[in-house]
């Protein structure tokens, strides 16, 4: 019993216990092994004695997983005399990032669409409906916000409705921005989103001149695509198809990737549409589920399947695609492959729905039809629906006096500090954290919360069941060195 005359007691009571000692980790259970990591994203799969016996400070310096573990900032001990400093390195490499803002720049020319799909993201209009272009003044003021950020590299992309139906202002766009960067220097990339139905040959001259990429939807076979992505003439398929056929002979295979949405009738056919994309000589697939926006919610396709089907569905792809690349047919996923980056590389990922703090508005920015700005392309659709919660500014007279005034925003930098996962329930406890990232805005949706509760979120337990079926496959020697080559 303590001495009451002496309330505190002895220092040698407070002192470590000598050898090692534990730096921050995580830890969940996957099958009969354990996942640790920590802050940096270093991970490890072990026994549960291995845990007991490292929280338990019982194992043994000469052991092999002692200097696993060590050599990953798990723990450190007296002759770790640059643990800490190499940690920080690791923590700011995958911070590094923030030091460049802003890098992605999508400018809405149009909602005018020639397409009518049943799970559209954003309310797109008839061909015919010019009220809904982006004007010339609202473009140019764009281009020059742009050109505001400290990012060395910078992408500007056209979304829509259907860009090319106001290929003038592309063309504007481009051009405009090629003359600042005469003076600027920067590495200007640009990307056209588009079904390439309407794709003239004076577009591909255009492109061509001006280094201009394209990026397309396939949703599977031709009666799968034009069942999704209806048009006139259903002909949707044939019609992109021929698109891509023609961007590559003017301007080289890889100048158009392509991406698919996934529906409740995808489901059952997903070998079917990973055929589709090496019948067509692409190398790279992206098995997208749909998004909680839009027309997806107004059609009620959003309720035909949910996460755990998708993930199935999913699952069962990316063992398909890792069979095809074991048989000489290369093809990668492109969700996995982002998420290997994030596993096995030391920098952060440029992908914004895995990035923490979130990456609405310091790594992407939308510049709406209207001249209305948003953080995100998914702030832009839930505006369609009525919700302006991610509308931080606009191009017109009042508009922000500069970029960084822009995202300087109180409201703004609220919503990104509330997307720190060292700070957010669940996810400050999280094994599979360091793999992840914040999305406010479909937690916003789906819960009316930034944060969100993590243990009913779709956007955590898909993440969560892509890394843990990645890990089962680098556990088997032939799929791994088929996925390590593609991080």
């Amino acid at each position: 019993m303590t001495d009451v005359r002496h309330p505190f007691r002895a220092e040698a009571e407070f002192r470590p216990a000598p050898g090692y000692k534990l730096l921050p980790l995580n830890f969940d259970r996957i099958g009969d092994r354990y996942l640790l990591t920590n802050l940096v994203g270093e991970w490890l799969l072990v026994s549960r004695t291995t845990v007991e016996d490292l929280v338990n400070h019982r194992l043994e310096p000469s052991s092999a997983v002692y200097a696993d573990l060590k050599s990953k900032h798990f723990l450190f001990d007296p002759s770790s005399d640059v643990a800490m400093d190499l940690l920080a390195i690791k923590q700011w490499s995958r911070s590094e990032r923030l030091r460049h803002l802003t890098g992605l720049h999508m400018f809405v020319v149009t909602l005018r669409c020639d397409h009518s799909c049943p799970y559209c993201q954003v309310s797109r209009q008839g061909v015919s409906a010019g009220q809904f272009d982006m004007s010339s003044q609202h473009a140019r003021r764009a281009v020059e916000f742009a050109f505001q950020s400290p990012s060395s590299q910078l992408k500007i992309e056209f979304q829509g409705g259907e860009p090319l139906l106001n290929f003038d202002l592309v063309r504007q766009i481009v051009l405009h921005a090629k003359e600042i960067n005469v003076v600027e220097k920067r590495n200007l990339q640009f990307v056209v989103a588009s079904t390439l139905s309407t794709l003239s040959e004076e577009m591909l001259e255009f492109a061509a001149k001006h280094d201009v990429y394209f990026s397309t939807s396939i949703d599977g076979p031709e009666d799968l695509h034009n069942r999704q992505r209806p048009r006139p003439g259903h002909d949707g398929h044939a019609r992109t198809m021929e698109g891509v056929r023609r961007v590559r002979a003017r301007l080289g295979h890889d100048r158009v990737s392509a991406l698919m949405t996934t529906t409740a009738a995808s489901l059952t056919r997903g070998r079917e549409i990973i055929d589709e994309y090496v019948r067509h000589g692409f190398t790279g697939i992206f098995l997208r589920k749909l998004s909680p926006y839009g027309f997806a919610v107004k059609t009620q396709m959003l309720r035909r399947y949910d996460w755990r089907d998708w993930l199935r569905f999913y699952a069962n792809g990316l063992d398909y695609i890792v069979e095809l690349n074991q048989q000489g047919i290369a093809i990668r996923e492109e969700l996995a492959s982002i998420v290997l980056q994030k596993m096995f590389r030391p920098t952060a990922s440029g992908y914004v729905d895995l990035q923490s703090p979130a990456g609405i508005g310091i790594s992407a920015i939308v510049y709406n039809y209207d001249g209305g700005i948003y953080a995100s392309d998914e702030g832009r659709m839930l505006a369609e629906m009525g919700d302006h919660t991610f509308r931080i500014g606009a191009l017109g007279d009042d508009a922000p006096a500069s970029l960084p005034d822009l995202l300087g925003q109180s409201r703004l930098l609220d919503i990104i500090d509330a997307s720190m996962q060292e700070a957010s329930p669940r996810c400050y406890e999280c094994a599979f954290a360091p793999f992840c990232g914040s999305d406010p805005v479909y937690h916003h949706t789906t819960q009316n919360d930034y944060v969100g509760d993590k243990s009913r979120s779709g956007f955590c337990g898909t993440t969560i069941g892509v890394v843990t079926h990645l890990l089962k496959l680098l556990e088997v020697p032939a799929s791994r060195d088929v996925l390590l080559g593609w991080q």
